[in-house]
């Protein structure tokens, strides 16, 4: 068996690289008139590894990629001095997308003995499927641009890099301590869940997800009302959620710095710092999100004694709940008929 994936390892690759391996580093650079200092530094951005100099690696794709980045860099729709950040941000970003693909390839592989050892079915199997997942992630990808074209468009004179917006983690509490007594079927079942109520959550309420940390999760609003309900949602749903930890939250409104799909700034790191300190099942917010939630009645905000952590002395803080008036029925937003897990 170990033979025939080695075999269907290397078909899968020349059809996904569109071609065989037939130039080095030195031929590719020549052939895209691309500086070569310049072309290893996107190869390594990317995420690849580094190859050697007579090592045949590269493929007519890999040329044409390099004469396209040359193309914008010249035309001035990609700086320069940003080109390498441009480079890594899409590598670690498809890197990981590429690895759920290639897990779901290899478990559908693995359940199709006959596609590994008949290579003709194999590139068939292949060449269906690749121009599908194009498709998809084409689609996608264009959803998102309109949604953020639309939001650019309608504030021309803004400032989208630097703007003022709700940073909050939420992360699962006592996740480590589960991961040393549940099985690996349980884990996945729990990120996954933890991950599909997420999604959810963050986009009904028009936030944005930054990142997945494995038990955490980061995300931006626009509003301190959209940051409060996704934080108190998260909250609601993972209570009622028997395959879930307990959840707590912590948030912070001001200036952000948004580069590269990222977020930066003191903003983020009040938020960070506040979850580590929140009870669980609580949210934690910092002054200028208090001050901003202050007399909208869906929510009380209650001031705590001011906490000092990494980086910020006597930080002060409140804790956001929401008011009794507007409590909402218990959210599940995956039904499930089991009796409720007691929670440690």
């Amino acid at each position: 068996m170990t033979e025939e994936f080695g075999a269907a390892q290397r078909q899968v690759e020349e059809i996904l690289l569109g071609g065989e391996r037939r130039y080095t580093r030195q031929q590719v650079r020549e052939k895209a008139g691309v500086p070569l200092d310049r072309s290893v530094m996107l190869w390594r951005a990317l995420g690849f590894a580094t190859v050697g100099d007579d090592d045949m690696v590269f493929t007519d794709s890999d040329v044409e990629a390099l004469r396209m980045t040359q193309e914008l860099m010249l035309a001035g729709i990609i700086e320069p001095e940003t080109t390498t950040a441009t480079a890594r941000m899409l590598g670690q970003h498809l890197s990981r997308l590429a690895e759920w693909q290639v897990h779901l390839m290899t478990d559908i592989l693995a359940a199709n003995p006959e596609l590994v050892s008949d290579e003709r079915q194999l590139g068939r199997f292949i060449e269906r499927l690749v121009p599908d997942l194009e498709r998809l992630q084409n689609y996608t990808w264009r959803r998102h641009l309109a949604a953020y074209a639309g939001r650019a468009l309608a504030s021309p004179g803004e400032q989208l890099q630097v703007q003022s917006e709700v940073v909050g983690f939420a992360d699962m509490v006592g996740f480590t301590t589960l991961t040393r007594r549940a099985n690996e079927a349980e884990l996945v079942t729990m990120v996954d869940r933890f991950d599909a109520m997420t999604a959810e959550i963050v986009a009904d309420n028009h936030g944005r997800i930054v990142k997945m940390l494995g038990d955490e999760v980061l995300y931006v609003a626009d509003s301190p009302q959209q940051g409060a309900e996704i934080a108190l949602r998260l909250l609601e749903a993972a209570e009622a959620d028997p395959d879930l930890p307990v959840l707590r939250a912590g948030m912070a409104y001001g200036r952000v710095l948004n580069r590269f799909g990222d977020v930066y700034g003191s903003v983020v790191n009040i938020a960070a710092r506040l979850t580590g300190v929140a009870r669980p099942g609580t949210v934690m917010i910092d002054r200028a999100l208090a001050d901003a939630l202050a007399g909208i009645d869906a929510y009380t905000v209650r001031s705590r004694r001011p906490v000092s952590v990494r980086g910020f002395s006597r930080l002060k803080c409140a804790v956001l709940r929401r008011s009794e008036e507007s409590k909402v029925p218990s959210i599940n937003l995956v039904p499930d008929e089991r009796p409720r897990r007691k929670r440690r």
